[in-house]
């Protein structure tokens, strides 16, 4: 049978873009989700959190949108707001100025910019205690002066819904962020398809192809490992599929659906 698409007008990142959905998705994951985490915002009677966890360029800031854009249009829902973690970067003075250690090698913060390191996790873990409250501000990362800018957005909705790539990581520091979810929800994705969004993506702000391949291999590839690799289990988990589309995966189904790198290939 073929697919019957949705497409939607939307702002992501500063820019108005047509985004598009399988119907099916947004009738038997992206509603029924909704409809969950009203009836557990009720039950709790304050403020909750959700995160929505995934590798670079498996979709999470765009479905973020959908979800809040999808809650506000139906009275049935309740209002989510979707922001993002990456306004949790260090400040850009002090990527330049410090260094970390990686693989043996002092490696300059701002060169690996985005990678779990190179976040604020503190400041981050304080102001999801503060959400819960009835009203915070959250930062925000702007793409224009490439840098954070604090406190830019107020929220004051019931639901919050937070993306980005490191949510879930199973590793120190990241673990107290871990456990301030109300609800999670994780994408997985094959590695093969994330590297060529992830290149092209590259190359679309201005890289060559050798460029963007070389920035793959050193950067984001590293990041799409490890958030394969080391995030916790989520409460349900989705897979992104070649066409754009997304399936949820039920607790049988992800036994079978393992990722598999190259390296662990050759062990």
């Amino acid at each position: 049978m073929e697919k019957i698409w949705t497409n939607l007008q939307m702002n992501i990142n500063g820019l108005t873009q047509e985004v598009k959905f399988s119907k099916t998705a947004i009738d038997e994951i992206f509603n029924p989700l909704l409809r969950k985490l009203t009836e557990l915002q009720g039950l709790a009677d304050r403020k909750i959190v959700v995160y929505l966890a995934a590798p670079p360029a498996a979709g999470k800031t765009t479905i973020a949108q959908c979800l809040e854009k999808l809650s506000r249009e139906n009275i049935m829902f309740t209002n989510v707001r979707a922001l993002g973690m990456d306004g949790f970067h260090f400040d850009s003075e002090y990527l330049k100025s410090h260094k970390i250690l990686r693989e043996g090698e002092e490696i300059l913060m701002n060169d690996i910019k985005g990678a779990p390191e190179t976040f604020d996790v503190d400041s981050m873990q304080n102001k999801l205690r503060e959400v819960r409250q009835e009203g915070t501000n959250w930062n925000i990362y702007d793409r224009i002066i490439h840098d954070v800018v604090h406190d830019a957005l107020s929220v004051e909705d019931d639901i919050i819904l937070v993306e980005g790539n490191y949510l879930l990581l199973d590793e120190p520091r990241w673990t107290n962020i871990r456990i301030l979810a109300d609800y999670t929800i994780f994408i997985k994705a094959a590695p093969e398809l994330l590297t060529e969004r992830l290149i092209t993506r590259k190359m679309k702000s201005g890289l060559t192809r050798e460029q963007a391949e070389n920035f793959y291999r050193t950067s984001d590839g590293k990041n799409v490992e490890r958030v394969l690799k080391n995030s916790a289990h989520a409460n349900e988990t989705w897979q992104l599929q070649p066409d754009g589309d997304y399936i949820k995966l039920e607790d049988e189904e992800e036994n079978f659906c393992e990722i598999v790198f190259e390296d662990d290939a050759e062990n």
